[in-house]
C-alpha cells in the first residue's frame, strides 16, 4: 500500500468555546453541498460533537487521540479516509496546545495544516498578536491562516486583517449569527437525534455563513493536500464468535463510539440494541452493555419502566457479564437524584446512590486497570456517587498520581465512571464480555 494525497485541515483555537464545532460543521456542509466527500474527525474523547459532525458531513466521524487510540490507529484511520474523501477536516480540542497530546501534537505528527479559530468579540488588533503567537509557538506546526468568529462589521474585519503578517492570512470573518449556533446542555452539545430537523436548518444557514464570510482564496478553497501513509492494525481474533451483546441505546444512553461497536463486531459478536426507556424486556443475549448518556434527564421514565428494570436485575442475577459506564453506572445504582433534586429508584445492581452536582464535575484521560488488562478511557461527568462498595481498582490518571475513577465489580457486573475505548485493548474487551476472568 502506498501513500495517498488528500486536502486536509485541522481547526484549532486558543481556548474552548470559540465556535470550532459550529464552524467545522458549517464547513463540512458547505463542501458537501459542493458535491465533495468530506470526512470529519474529532480530536480527543467526545460523543456529542461527532454526532453533530456526522449529520453535517453525511459521513461517519472517528475520534483521533494519540494517547487513547494510539498513533498507529490514528494514522490508519486518516489513511482510510484519505482513500475515499475529497477533504478531511479535523476539529481540535480545548486550546491548540492544551493537553498531552494536544491538537498541535496531532497536526505535527501527521503534517496537517492548521487554521486558528478565534472569537474576536471585543477584540481588534490584539487578534493578530495572539494569532501570530500561536502560529509561531512551534516550528513543527504549519498554520495556514486565521478564522475570525463573531466579527461584527466591515471595519472590525479591517482592524483584524490589516495587522496580520502575510504568512498568516485571514481566511474568513464570520459574523455573529445565533441561527447557526449549535444547541448545548450541561455536558456539551445536545444529541443530534433530538434536534435533527433544527440542525439541518442550521447547517444550511452555516454553509451560507461560511460563503458570506470567506476571504478571497480563503476558507471556501480546498486546503493543501497532505500525504497519508497506511499503518495496518493487528488482526483481531474472533474471540466473541457466537456471542450476542445487548446494548442500551436511546436518548438516555447514547455515548457510544462507533469504533467500539466495530471492534465488537470484528471480535465476532452479534449486536442487539434495546431501549431502557421504551422496551419491556431485554433481547436474548450473552452479555449486556449499559453505556454512558443522560440518564439524569430521563430518570423518572427509567424508574417507571419497572419491567425493564426487572429484566436487567434477572440478567445480573444470572451472573452474565454486564459493563456499565458512567450513565450506565448511575442507572446501576439504587437511586439517582436529578438536577432538580428529585430522586428516583434505579436498578440496584450495585449499592449506592448517584446525584447530579450542577456545574462541578470531573474529566480527564485515565487507564482502566481491569483484571482482564489495561484499557484506555476517559472520565467526563457532573455527578457524584455515594455509599458504593469497595472498588476492585481505580483508573490510573494520565498525568498525576492521585487515584482515578473507582472500578466496581459485583458478580458479572463491571461498573465505573470511565468510558472505555475498546480498540485500545481488544483482548481485554473480549475477556470482559465473556466474563472469563475473576477478580478474586
Amino acid at each position: 500500500m502506498s501513500k495517498v494525497y488528500c486536502p486536509a485541515l485541522l481547526l484549532a483555537a486558543p481556548a474552548s468555546g470559540t465556535g470550532k464545532t459550529t464552524i467545522t460543521a458549517a464547513l463540512a456542509r458547505y463542501f458537501r453541498n459542493k458535491g465533495k466527500i468530506v470526512r470529519v474527525f474529532k480530536t480527543g474523547p467526545d460523543y456529542l460533537d461527532p454526532q453533530i459532525l456526522a449529520q453535517a458531513s453525511g459521513q461517519p466521524v472517528e475520534q483521533l487521540d494519540l494517547w487513547m487510540a494510539g498513533e498507529h490507529y490514528c494514522q490508519q484511520k486518516l489513511y482510510e479516509a484519505a482513500c475515499e474523501a475529497d477533504l478531511i477536516l479535523v476539529e481540535g480540542v480545548m486550546g491548540m496546545f492544551d493537553g498531552d497530546p494536544s491538537s498541535a501534537d496531532l497536526a505535527a505528527r501527521f503534517g496537517l495544516p492548521l487554521a486558528i479559530v478565534m472569537n474576536v468579540k471585543g477584540m481588534a488588533q490584539t487578534t493578530a498578536a495572539i494569532a501570530t503567537g500561536l502560529a509561531d509557538f512551534r516550528a513543527d506546526v504549519h498554520t495556514i491562516g486565521l478564522i475570525a468568529n463573531n466579527c461584527s462589521t466591515v471595519r472590525h474585519a479591517e482592524l483584524i486583517r490589516d495587522p496580520l503578517p502575510a504568512r498568516l492570512p485571514l481566511l474568513a470573518c464570520l459574523r455573529t449569527d445565533e441561527t447557526v449556533s449549535l444547541p448545548e446542555r450541561h455536558l456539551g452539545l445536545v444529541q443530534a437525534e433530538e434536534v435533527q430537523a433544527e440542525l439541518e436548518q442550521r447547517f444550511e444557514l452555516g454553509a451560507q455563513w461560511i460563503a458570506d464570510g470567506a476571504e478571497p482564496e480563503g476558507l471556501t478553497e480546498l486546503p493543501p493536500a497532505v500525504a497519508f501513509e497506511p499503518a495496518p492494525l493487528p488482526a483481531v481474533k474472533p474471540q466473541l464468535q457466537g456471542q450476542t451483546i445487548a446494548i442500551a441505546r436511546d436518548r438516555a444512553f447514547s455515548f457510544i463510539y462507533d469504533a467500539n461497536l466495530r471492534l465488537l463486531q470484528e471480535l465476532g459478536a452479534r449486536l442487539r440494541f434495546f431501549s431502557p426507556l421504551n422496551d419491556a424486556g431485554l433481547p436474548e443475549a450473552d452479555a449486556l452493555w449499559l453505556p454512558g448518556g443522560y440518564p439524569e434527564l430521563h430518570a423518572q421514565a427509567l424508574a417507571q419502566n419497572q419491567a425493564m428494570q426487572a429484566a436487567i436485575r434477572d440478567f445480573h442475577g444470572s451472573g452474565k457479564p454486564i459493563l456499565a459506564e458512567c450513565g450506565g453506572l448511575l442507572y446501576s445504582l439504587q437511586r439517582l437524584t436529578d438536577l432538580e433534586g428529585n430522586g428516583y429508584p434505579m436498578l440496584g445492581l450495585l449499592q449506592g446512590e448517584g446525584a447530579m452536582r450542577g456545574k462541578r464535575g470531573c474529566q480527564g484521560m485515565q487507564t482502566a486497570l481491569l483484571p482482564e488488562g489495561e484499557v484506555q478511557g476517559h472520565a467526563h461527568h457532573r455527578s457524584r456517587s455515594e455509599g458504593t462498595p469497595e472498588p476492585i481498582s481505580h483508573g490510573r490518571r494520565q498525568r498525576h498520581s492521585a487515584p482515578g475513577e473507582a472500578i466496581y465489580r459485583d458478580k458479572g457486573l463491571t461498573a465505573s465512571y470511565l468510558h472505555l475505548f475498546f480498540p485500545s485493548n481488544p483482548d481485554a474487551i473480549a475477556q470482559l464480555f465473556l466474563g472469563s476472568v475473576s477478580c478474586d
